[in-house]
């Protein structure tokens, strides 16, 4: 009887008129196709996911590993068998970390010894992996332009969020080491957290002594929660399909693809319109995969703040990719020396905490220029609140001197506040400008052609020609600028509306976004990454 069950499951298939060879071929892995949140076929899915999830509540166990299947399914629609190095990884750190706690408990030197070994054990594992996967054709390259010698370029399948869950295994045992956090002693615990796949592809980089301890507690999904939770599927949705989607495709990657095409107008239009896309694609994913989380009853910090609200290339990161830049803070910039060191050092450790920043980002010196360039700015700010402590914007953080941003930004002048604010945002959308050229060539003749070719004469036409893109760059832009109070005030109402009503509203906007969205599914910018 058992065994004419899948018979049975598949006469019944096709007697509904569904194609099971099709049905197999869309739920197979495609490298082309990989299960995004924006995708009708992950709607299908996680609604199918949440209606068994929520079924086991009762049943912790039984929960997590379904949840812990469908992570793995849903990262092998996005990296076919690398899935396998995920587990991998889960396993060895949940080894090294109870490794690293048993030897805490070593008298005399060879603690401490046993300790950092189990420590760069973990770091060389997972820089070694980032090294193969991510950077090894780039070294490659970067030998064959310098040496005589050649050496061929090699084929080697990029890990989806690779520099993702790497960042959380090494924190995890950084942290252990530190004595911050326990050694996780329930393998399902640690496999569910370095699996779950709402932040799995493209962050945020969710730490596991934030993590952990909610999945303990077994989580319950409140009110709140869930209309919080839709409330930013929603925000999540228009901002990466209504809004970065359609400028991507329909001016900012022509221009960038060919800047010597279009006038220096055009040129600076592009650079703007690629700050607010780079900003809905990446905040996007990141309001969804939170919002998910929420609907599984697991909170993560925010990732994004009204960056460019920032008067500041200090305070830009503290309210850009929050998780990264305070990854990166606690994990490089500190064990670096941070502040706690000679001035010049300690701005020696900034830089070079940026460049690792941009290299992070992906196998280009593209990037490794881009995090150099914030490095640099960071460095002259720190500079000049030291020297100019009476004009230049407070960094917004405290210690060595310098003051804390609510003690002086919010005492400003409004003008001052405004112009410190504009400033900052074009220096941050020069910098994009390296982050989405092809190459330095590519990013001179953009800069050529907006110094000596300006044109502001075709500015009707741009309008006239562009007005829907127009429209949707200022949408993006007056809805990121609006005050934070507003926008608080919106989602509480949202929260406090009946489920029906926030159900409808979910499904207008989903209907809303497959009216306006392009035929071809468009990946998130950061899932590269």
């Amino acid at each position: 009887m058992l065994r004419d069950l899948p018979v049975n499951i598949i006469s019944f298939l096709e007697n509904i008129g569904i194609d099971i060879a099709r049905l197999l071929d869309v739920l197979a892995y495609d490298a082309r196709q990989p299960l995004l949140f924006n995708t009708g076929l992950f709607l299908l899915l996680f609604v199918g996911f949440m209606v068994i999830y929520h079924g086991l509540k009762f049943w912790r166990a039984g929960r997590m590993i379904f949840t812990i299947l469908f992570s793995l399914y849903f990262y092998y629609k996005s990296s076919g068998l690398c899935c396998l190095i995920l587990i991998g990884v889960a396993a060895s750190d949940f080894i090294l970390g109870l490794s690293m706690e048993r030897a805490s408990l070593i008298n005399g030197r060879a603690r401490g010894m046993v300790m950092k070994f189990i420590l760069l054990l973990n770091v060389l594992t997972n820089v070694g992996m980032l090294l193969y996967f991510k950077y090894f054709n780039l070294l490659i390259d970067t030998f064959n332009q310098f040496m005589s010698a050649r050496i061929d370029i090699i084929n080697v399948i990029l890990p989806a969020g690779i520099s993702f869950f790497t960042f959380r295994s090494i924190s995890y045992i950084v942290d252990i080491y530190r004595g911050d956090i326990k050694a996780c002693r329930n393998p399902l615990d640690y496999l569910f957290f370095l699996t779950f796949f709402p932040p799995l592809l493209a962050g945020p980089v969710v730490r596991a002594k934030d993590m952990l301890p909610q999945i303990k507690g077994n989580p319950v999904v409140t009110h709140e929660m869930t209309g919080e939770g839709v409330f930013l599927i929603i925000c999540g949705l228009i901002k990466k399909m209504v809004i970065a989607d359609f400028i991507s495709g329909n001016f900012v990657d022509r221009v960038f693809d060919n800047p010597a095409l279009y006038s220096g107008f055009e040129n600076l239009m592009a650079t703007f319109g690629f700050t607010i896309q780079l900003y809905c694609d990446f905040s996007g994913y990141s309001d969804m995969a939170i919002g998910i989380a929420l609907l599984l009853g697991y909170r993560f910090k925010e990732n994004f703040n009204s960056p460019f609200k920032a008067q500041n290339p200090t305070e830009f990161w503290h309210r850009w990719h929050i998780s990264l830049s305070t990854w990166l803070r606690d994990y490089v910039y500190i064990p670096l020396g941070g502040n706690r060191c000679s001035r010049p050092r300690a701005y020696f450790n900034q830089f070079i905490t940026m460049v690792v920043g941009g290299l992070w980002h992906g196998a280009s010196w593209m990037y490794v220029i881009w995090g150099a360039v914030h490095g640099g700015l960071l460095v002259v700010h720190k500079m000049m609140v030291r020297l100019l402590p009476a004009t230049v914007a407070g960094a917004g953080v405290s210690g060595s001197g310098e003051v804390l941003l609510s003690a002086v930004l919010q005492r400003r002048p409004q003008w001052l506040r405004v112009i410190n604010m504009l400033f900052t945002f074009c220096l941050m959308s020069a910098t994009f400008m390296l982050f989405r050229a092809r190459s330095l060539e590519d990013f001179s003749m953009m800069w050529h052609q907006i110094v000596s070719d300006f044109h502001l004469s075709v500015a009707p036409q741009f309008v006239e020609g562009y007005l829907a893109i127009v429209i949707a760059m200022l949408a993006g832009y007056v809805l990121h600028m609006t005050p934070s109070r507003w926008a608080s005030g919106v989602k509480a109402g949202f929260i406090k509306s009946p489920l029906l009503v926030q159900t409808i509203l979910l499904a207008a906007v989903v209907y809303a976004v497959i009216q306006v969205r392009s035929s071809d599914i468009v990946p998130f910018i950061y899932l590269q990454y």
